[in-house]
């Protein structure tokens, strides 16, 4: 089952925000803003992190994180019967209390009628009172009648008479699946790489490393497959049983050593007035344990030592090899499950892969790698969730898995932006992921306070020069080339969805040599980036006729960004004050 639907609310910095959920979800905002909070409220559902007072937002006394799982299984569904809704979804709640105390309550559909709700399933129990109720054929005839006889008996008749009972959707009022304590796992595996961490850890043999339970699985393969490793299994086992006083079918051990027998009868014979005898019993040890608690992991990149003495890049570079590890392990392996395996499943199949900063001590190509096992973990099944400061790990045709947070006020708190609409069809969604080729640095718009949109190469090489110049110039202010006029209005689109501040900088085109059907055509997509603008966000710069003519170039040629460059550091090169004013307006505005 996969995670639909997040709902925060009094945790950390997130007064209450709601998130649907993707397959991959990167977190990304400015410092302090609260991203590594929304990511934290998840580990804390899952039982990852424990909550703190400190944990409590401005003075509340209560806190709650809300998940809504769907694409259930039938295993799951099996698990999680009780609060399957007509949707096929399972809504759970983990709610924490100032002081210490925590619960987990789930959403359940239950009967207006309070005769089949069972919360009062003990009030009926008495078979006078319970002979009244329409559920009654569905009690024994005889005997007392207990507590689950009026749940049973609830339960059938609801499944008898599903379609003519009304029902109410609410959180339940007694806890998760009847248990006091929720067991860690039951949602599925969850493996948390910290932004800070020592590679040593996730290369443990424990089970609850990476690593352990990658390494568990071979093991394991190799006891079933390896006729070697079961015929060796076999004779310490038989070995382990000689020490025994009874053979493994109950009858005396007429090989068991003597050294032992005389043992025994030494610490006997010391306890004759108690009346008390020794009886020493060795058990087997399990050689898959014992395989893993003797292992370590050894690093030889010229020097031959342990993982805590490598430097932190090949650290890192090692945690990242063993996530591609898994991730195309989970794609060789996804939709090939074997049934049986699937019914004998106690807890969730179900994965989920959190990173914090995943980035650090990677350098960009070695993070766009990483980008791509996220992409292929995230397609195989698992559900990935990263907090990141690194446009590397951000591909804008995925845009459906950012989460902006921002945090414009204390009493707010932290907001997120995301976008889940359907924003290009048809050859709109092709030239904009076509742009990518143009601009493969264009996730930085995502991490800037103001995104300036420009035509083309030439613009943005002289345009931030400009601004340098003039003294205007931002570091906070990304510029896109969107590779055409007709390109922006699909950027203009993007900003719009997040929320993100922009000026579209644009040619107007009316050129001398060109004919009226030219300036027509030019017109329209003036007219689309124009409609398409946001006056609350947004606005644009237009330049007369093209950035070439607001400089003065000398016509043709190619290579204009570098001709443009050249031109504007020429000493004899004077900037009009119409374009000192619009250079000043793009940074400004």
């Amino acid at each position: 089952m996969k995670i639909e639907k997040i709902w925060i609310k009094n945790w950390r910095s997130v007064k209450e925000e709601m998130l649907q959920a993707q397959d991959l979800m990167v977190i990304i905002g400015q410092n302090n803003h609260g991203k590594s909070n929304i990511l934290s409220s998840i580990l804390f559902f899952f039982g990852e992190i424990k909550h703190q007072d400190l944990d409590f937002f401005h003075g509340s006394t209560e806190l709650f994180v809300e998940l809504t799982f769907g694409d259930i299984d039938e295993t799951d569904k099996t698990t999680f019967k009780k609060y399957l809704t007509s949707e096929e979804k399972v809504i759970v709640r983990k709610s924490a209390f100032l002081g210490g105390s925590f619960e987990y309550r789930g959403y359940i559909e239950n009967p207006t009628e309070e005769w089949l709700q069972e919360v009062n399933a003990s009030a009926y129990t008495k078979r006078e009172l319970a002979s009244s109720l329409p559920l009654y054929p569905f009690i024994p005839d005889s005997g007392r009648i207990t507590k689950q006889n009026i749940i049973d008996a609830q339960n059938s008749y609801i499944e008898e008479n599903f379609n003519e009972i009304e029902f109410k959707f609410e959180l339940e009022s007694t806890n998760f699946l009847g248990l006091k304590t929720v067991a860690k796992g039951i949602f599925g595996e969850v493996f948390f790489i910290p932004a800070v961490k020592e590679a040593s850890d996730d290369f443990t043999s424990k089970e609850s490393s990476i690593f352990g339970k990658m390494y568990a699985d071979v093991v394991s393969l190799m006891s079933e497959s390896n006729d070697e490793w079961k015929d060796t299994k076999t004779k310490l086992g038989k070995l382990f049983s000689m020490l025994n006083k009874k053979d493994d079918e109950g009858n005396d051990n007429i090989e068991r050593p003597q050294q032992l027998i005389d043992f025994e009868k030494e610490l006997a014979d010391e306890l004759v007035s108690w009346g008390a005898k020794v009886d020493i019993e060795v058990s087997a040890p399990d050689i898959e344990s014992v395989f893993k608690a003797n292992t370590q992991v050894w690093v030889d990149d010229g020097v031959r030592t342990d993982i805590k003495r490598k430097g932190h890049g090949l650290q890192r570079a090692l945690t990242v090899a063993l996530i591609q590890v898994v991730a195309k392990r989970a794609i060789a392996s996804a939709g090939n499950e074997d049934d049986e395996n699937q019914s004998n499943r106690k807890s969730s199949n179900s994965r989920y892969f959190i990173f914090e900063e995943p980035e650090l001590y990677l350098h960009p190509q070695a993070q766009r790698s990483l980008f791509d096992s996220f992409v292929g973990l995230s397609e195989s099944g698992s559900q990935v969730v990263l907090c990141t400061h690194s446009s590397g790990l951000i591909d804008v045709e995925r845009y459906k898995s950012i989460y902006i947070a921002t945090k414009e006020n204390e009493d707010a708190g932290t907001k997120v932006k995301q976008c889940t609409d359907e924003l290009f069809i048809g050859d709109s969604k092709k030239d904009f992921n076509l742009s990518y080729w143009i601009n493969p640095d264009r996730g930085e718009l995502f991490f800037a306070s103001k995104v300036i949109l420009l035509e083309g190469a030439t613009e943005k090489t002289v345009i931030p020069l400009l601004a340098k110049k003039l003294g205007v110039f931002n570091y906070e202010h990304t510029l896109i080339d969107c590779g055409s006029k007709d390109n922006i209005p699909l950027y203009i689109a993007l900003m719009n969805k997040f929320s993100i501040p922009y000026i579209a900088v644009y040619d107007k085109d009316h050129q001398a040599h060109k004919n009226a059907d030219a300036i027509v055509c030019a017109d329209k997509s003036t007219e689309k980036i124009e409609n398409e603008i946001r006056d609350d966000i947004g606005a644009s710069i237009v330049l007369e006729n093209d950035i070439e003519e607001e400089l003065s170039l000398p016509n043709g040629g190619s290579s204009k960004p570098y001709v443009a460059l050249n031109h504007i550091t020429s000493s004899d090169f004077v900037l009009r004050p119409e374009m000192i004013e619009k250079i000043t307006r793009i940074y400004n505005t």
